[in-house]
């Protein structure tokens, strides 16, 4: 594993650069849509911040709905967190809600 891998950093996307983060991208995409102000979103976060750091064939991006309010349209994000998997550009999983770092990882690498 390389050094790029074992600090593996969280990415943030906008409506600009989610089609180079997310939809291009030539590894399995965790999307984790979500607020500042929301609960459960913070609790996710140390838990993705470990994900990123684990799974280094894979990436863990982050997109907030006040800041993006087109994006998650685009995804029909209705409530948050709501976490999707993106693999060659479409999505093939995704969960509503807390979700484990186990399960999160089952979903990166089936």
């Amino acid at each position: 594993m390389s050094i790029a891998h074992a600090k593996a950093q969280i990415q943030h996307a906008t409506e600009a650069n989610f089609r180079n983060l997310v939809l291009d991208a030539q590894v399995p995409v965790l999307v984790d849509f979500y607020a500042d102000w929301c609960g459960p979103c913070q609790r996710m976060g140390p838990v993705l911040e470990e994900l990123a750091a684990e799974v280094p064939n894979a990436r863990i991006v982050k997109v907030n709905v006040d800041h993006s309010p087109a994006l998650a349209a685009e995804y029909g994000v209705e409530a948050i967190p709501s976490l999707k998997v993106f693999k060659n550009g479409e999505v093939t999983d995704q969960l509503v809600g807390l979700a484990s770092k186990r399960q999160l990882r089952a979903l990166l690498t089936n």
